[in-house]
């Protein structure tokens, strides 16, 4: 069963991309279980697989903040067939990544996270074509002005892909607005990653 863990959680917490390719790679394991189910737990709510809770790779308890999402993960699991193929289980691989790798270091992916803010997607536009330009800010501006209206961070835009320095103080207030708890950060660290913005993840 480790090994099935092994393959759902994938080679790191912070690499969705690796952990595809290692599961397209890894052979499926049997359906060794009859029903899975959530139960209350200290924390939140606990997934089961006939009784018995799941746990990640290192043997910690899959335990969900809300109900909705230990719901959603049961289901990933009650939807297999006779094998179990870790890529139809996005939310059960999202749930071992938050628990090993996110929980006991909230502050290292939320600085990762912040990285992203001197170079941020939505800083650098098209100067051209015109329909391209109003695309951008269009979908964009919104953001900035969220940003600059909830978060007191007022950054620089720039056209093109010449690096433009960004304020300080604009990158220390959404820095701040990017710390929180566990699963919230590591979403945001995965939408971040997938849009090439914070900003974007933030909003």
């Amino acid at each position: 069963m480790r090994e099935l863990f092994d393959e759902v959680a994938g080679k790191s917490p912070l690499d969705p991309q690796e952990a595809v390719r290692r599961t397209t790679r890894a052979p499926q394991r049997k359906r060794f279980y009859t029903n899975a189910a959530v139960g209350e737990a200290d924390s939140g709510f606990a997934v089961t697989l006939d009784g018995r809770p799941i746990r990640t790779p290192s043997g910690r308890r899959v335990v969900a903040p809300t109900r909705e999402i230990a719901d959603a993960i049961a289901s990933e699991w009650n939807a297999q067939g006779e094998t179990i193929d870790p890529l139809t289980m996005p939310l059960t691989r999202f749930a071992n990544s938050v628990i090993e790798g996110v929980v006991d270091r909230v502050d290292i992916v939320a600085d990762d996270v912040a990285k992203y803010l001197g170079s941020d997607l939505l800083f650098y536009r098209a100067g051209h074509p015109e329909a391209l330009v109003a695309r951008e800010g269009e979908h964009w501006d919104p953001i900035l002005f969220w940003a600059a209206d909830e978060l007191g961070a007022h950054f620089i835009l720039a056209e093109g892909i010449v690096h433009v320095a960004q304020p300080e103080a604009a990158i220390k207030a959404a820095r701040e607005a990017s710390s929180g708890r566990p699963w919230s950060v590591a979403a945001l660290h995965v939408v971040t990653t997938l849009t090439g913005s914070a900003l974007l993840a933030l909003a």
